[in-house]
């Protein structure tokens, strides 16, 4: 564990739609060790379940996987990062992918404080990969995910705006489209962003072009990565094409950037922030492409006031890796975590 003793380590976990991980972080050498990755008893695994009964079997996994990484012993700090708008109690209003849309909020922090005998930090999973990301940044920042869904949190002066009710960061649900055949969004809206500038909107995208241009489709490299069949086209496919530099393909993916340029170049414009770091399954799959095309977007749009030079030097990739909400906790407990007397003195 890096030299720091399990004691010392604080407990992190990850609570997504169909995993949870759990792991140590140790803040003196800010490293993660002793991750531990298993299915969540969330309605990924019984989506039959009544919504309570699913918030009770995902709180008492979180315990024993607490439990089982302290050997019994209450954590020296517990941080949870949990895919759902949190508020800053600790309150989690909404779990979708979790336990499902409707249900009751669920006061995760105060029930885990109560259940570990430690004070549970519990914060949305995109506000604890901003922590992760704060350390190395020299200045604000706007952290954007394009995966299933899409996300956004802005760190600025020193913390994540996020009012005490959990408003904010939710790009995603941005209408851009107002037709009403719009795509349809998780969460229930037509036309939000997430419909369709993340890697599901782009998937739905390329089985329309794929059947609105038979021709251009069968003789692309996407055509060849699935039988010919639009049907088969996946998210995997695509990315893969894409890097390839597949002109349908990008052709394609091109056209669901542009409202996310609009939403990027909506931030800078009201906030004025100037770094902007892409992460997400979908988005890293693609890697540099994706931020190329998205650049190109957004020189094309325009930003008030910055060159295309400029406008390239202000989007970067993120890590490509699943520690962002592990480490991130890590670092938010950091922050808030008084250092015992006996770490602190030299």
């Amino acid at each position: 564990m890096s030299g720091v003793q399990a004691d010392d380590a604080f407990t992190v976990l990850d609570v997504g739609g169909t995993t949870l991980r759990v792991g140590a972080y140790d803040p003196a050498t800010e490293t993660l060790s002793r991750v531990r990755r298993v299915p969540v008893d969330g309605m990924h695994r019984d989506p039959g379940a009544p919504v309570p009964v699913l918030q009770r079997r995902v709180l008492d996994q979180i315990v024993r996987e607490v439990a089982a990484h302290t050997g019994g012993r209450p954590p020296r700090a517990l941080g949870v990062a949990f895919a759902g708008p949190i508020t800053a109690a600790g309150l989690v209003l909404a779990a979708p992918t979790v336990w499902g849309r409707r249900g009751a909020p669920l006061p995760l922090g105060e029930l885990l404080t109560e259940r570990t005998g430690t004070p549970a930090v519990v914060v949305n999973d995109l506000t604890a990969a901003a922590w992760r990301y704060a350390a190395a940044e020299p200045g604000d920042f706007c952290l954007l995910t394009v995966s299933s869904g899409i996300g956004n949190k802005v760190f600025r002066g020193g913390e994540v705006l996020v009012d005490a009710d959990g408003h904010g960061g939710e790009l995603g649900h941005w209408v851009c489209d107002l037709s009403p055949d719009a795509p349809l969004c998780d969460c229930g809206g037509r036309g939000h962003l997430g419909a369709i500038a993340s890697g599901r909107g782009v998937l739905a995208a390329a089985r329309r072009a794929a059947h609105a241009h038979e021709a251009a489709f069968r003789g692309s490299r996407l055509a060849g990565l699935c039988a010919g069949r639009a049907e088969h086209i996946d998210n995997r496919a695509v990315a893969e094409a894409v890097r390839a530099g597949d002109p349908f393909s990008t052709e394609v993916l091109r056209g669901t950037l542009t409202p996310l340029a609009q939403a990027v170049a909506g931030v800078f414009a009201s906030v004025g922030v100037c770094r902007y770091i892409l992460m997400g399954g979908f988005a890293l799959a693609i890697g540099e492409p994706y931020r190329r095309l998205l650049v190109a977007e957004l020189v094309r749009l325009g930003c008030f006031g910055l060159d295309p030079g400029q406008i390239d030097a202000m989007v970067s990739l993120g890590v490509a890796d699943d520690d962002h909400g592990l480490i991130g906790a890590g670092r938010l407990l950091a922050e808030r975590t008084p250092v015992p007397f006996s770490q602190g003195a030299s």
